[in-house]
C-alpha cells in the first residue's frame, strides 16, 4: 500500500548506513532508484531481512534493506528497533524478525517496487532483472540450526504476501550477515 492508498507512514521510521543517517522511507527509495539508474540493464536482487540480539534488559533488531546489483555492488541501509525486555524464546525473536521484516516490505510493496520497475521495463530484453526477497534468518538443518523448527511457518508467512520470495540460511544474507552485523553494537541508554 502506498500512502495514498491508506497506509501511513511511520515519522520515526528512520535508516542508517555506515556513510548516512536519519534517512527517511522516501530518501531511501530514492537512493535505491539511484542505485539501480546507474546500470539499468543489470540483474538486481532487492532484499529485506531483520537479525536480533539480546542485549542487557532488552532486545536489538536490525532491518536491513539491500539493493545488489548481481556481481556490481549493492546498496544497503538499516533500521534499528529496541523492545525494552529481553526475548529468550527463539520463537519469539524468530518471529518478531520476521515481523518486523514483513512490515518494511509493506512499506515497499505497491509504489517503490513498482517504481523500481518501472525503471527496469525498458532495459527487459537487455537483461534487466528485479528479484524481490525477504531473508528470514533461520536455517534448515536441525542439527546446525535451532531456528530449523520454525523454518516453514516463516516461509509460509513471507509466501502469503506474494509479492516476496522468502530465503533462508545460508542465501538470507540481508538477515543473517549484513542486519546481523549491526545487532552485536552495544545499545546505547539516554541519560536523563
Amino acid at each position: 500500500m502506498t500512502r495514498k492508498e491508506g497506509m501511513t507512514m511511520n515519522p520515526d521510521l528512520r535508516f542508517q548506513n555506515i556513510t548516512e543517517s536519519k534517512l527517511s522511507f522516501d530518501e531511501v527509495v530514492h537512493r535505491i532508484l539511484r542505485f539501480m539508474a546507474q546500470d539499468p540493464k543489470a540483474h538486481f536482487h532487492f532484499a529485506i531481512g531483520t537479525d536480533s540480539q539480546v542485549h542487557q534488559g532488552c532486545t536489538k533488531f536490525i532491518t536491513g534493506i539491500i539493493i545488489r546489483r548481481l556481481g556490481k555492488g549493492a546498496w544497503a541501509c538499516y533500521r534499528q528497533v529496541i523492545v525494552p525486555r529481553e526475548l529468550t524464546s527463539l520463537k519469539e525473536k524468530l518471529t518478531m524478525e520476521t515481523s518486523l521484516s514483513q512490515e518494511m516490505a509493506c512499506y515497499f510493496s505497491v509504489d517503490a517496487v513498482r517504481r523500481m520497475e518501472e525503471q527496469l521495463l525498458p532495459y527487459v530484453y537487455q537483461g534487466a532483472v528485479l528479484e524481490t526477497f525477504i531473508d528470514i534468518d533461520a536455517g534448515t538443518e536441525p542439527f546446525v540450526n535451532k531456528t530449523s523448527l520454525y523454518v516453514q511457518e516463516m516461509v509460509a508467512r513471507v509466501e502469503s504476501m506474494g509479492m516476496y520470495a522468502a530465503r533462508v540460511k545460508p542465501d538470507s544474507y540481508c538477515a543473517s550477515s549484513y542486519a546481523n552485523r549491526y545487532t552485536k553494537k552495544p545499545v546505547r541508554r539516554k541519560v536523563m
